[in-house]
């Protein structure tokens, strides 16, 4: 079991990283057909004063590169070094995915629905009750990063679950441009979390298999002002201040495709759209049909779906709302 002796001894995965010391440690629990090992890198930075264990995950879904870049900048900047406590830097939890170019494990499950997991189980069951037993125990607040599945870009936000107002007050303070309620996915990462009493910050942004530098500043900024409240921040990063607070979004629904055809989007993601403003265009192939997309109500664009072709009924642009239209709008 990890922990973190009376002395301030860092003990995780069979190691002992003394306070002040820097240690990057294998996680390894399968092999390959090959019987090649494959490591996933736990990169452990502590400072000599004691402090809180702050986890920062990427890539639980091994195609979602914005979550990698931004835990690679967080250590390439040196942000991980903490002026108290200890920084744990995962920035790929699923690398069999990331090999792959793939959000799922090499069995075809997806690790974000497997936790806590299973001794005895799938091979995305056993890692997820690996991890959940040999790392996350230490944690005393979680970011994990992730970015919309597919071709659906999602604006930067921290998705927090509605009436944890602890959750809320880090989402502030992280300062997301949009911080949204979203219901915990169960069995996912930020349900065990939960579960376990670690506070926990979803980040999402961007879209699969893309890297966006947008995306990653936000990303790392908010982690910046998260490890200032804690104190943990090094004395020579300056955060830029947020020019404005996050904007919460309590309702949203997504706008579906009333035609197949060409999808030909005309605003950027995180826009203020008013009803009826042109959002978006569906064609077919052959310069003969034509349909304009009209925003249905007042709101922010929160998530795009960037595919350039589309299916009758395929969801297309997700908006917040304040009241959520019925099925026949």
């Amino acid at each position: 079991m990890p922990k973190i002796t009376k002395d301030n001894v860092l003990e995780i995965l069979g190691q002992r990283v003394l306070p002040g010391k820097s240690a990057t440690i294998n996680f390894n629990m399968a092999k390959l057909y090959t019987t090649t090992s494959v490591d996933v890198p736990v990169i452990i930075e502590r400072s000599k004063k004691p402090g809180p264990v702050v986890l920062l995950t990427g890539g639980i879904h091994g195609d979602e590169i914005n979550g990698v870049e931004i835990v690679r900048q967080i250590i390439s900047k040196g942000i991980n070094k903490p002026q108290k406590g200890t920084i744990i830097c995962i920035p790929v939890v699923n690398i069999f995915g990331f090999l792959n170019l793939s959000r799922e494990f090499p069995d075809g499950r997806d690790l974000n629905r497997m936790f806590p997991g299973t001794k005895k189980g799938s091979l995305a069951s056993r890692f997820a009750y690996q991890f959940v037993k040999e790392i996350l125990p230490l944690a005393s607040f979680c970011i994990d990063f992730h970015t919309g599945g597919a071709s659906r870009f999602n604006a930067p936000q921290i998705r927090v679950k509605r009436g944890d107002e602890q959750s809320i007050e880090y989402a502030n303070i992280f300062n997301a441009p949009f911080t949204i309620h979203s219901k915990t996915i169960t069995k996912s990462f930020r349900e065990t979390c939960s579960k376990q009493g670690i506070p926990v910050l979803l980040y999402e942004g961007g879209k699969s298999l893309s890297s966006d530098k947008e995306i990653a500043r936000h990303g790392v900024e908010g982690t910046m002002r998260m490890l200032s409240h804690l104190e943990m921040l090094g004395a020579k990063f300056n955060y830029p201040k947020p020019i404005a607070k996050t904007v919460l979004i309590k309702n949203s629904f997504w706008m579906r495709a009333k035609y197949s055809g060409l999808l030909h989007v005309k605003i950027p993601c995180g826009k203020h759209v008013e009803k009826g403003e042109y959002v978006g265009t569906i064609t077919d192939p052959y310069g003969k049909f034509r349909h304009k997309i009209k925003a249905k109500n007042t709101g922010y664009i929160i998530n795009i779906n960037e595919s350039p072709i589309v299916y009758q009924g395929d969801a297309i642009f997700h908006i917040s709302t304040p009241i959520i239209p019925s099925q026949d709008e």
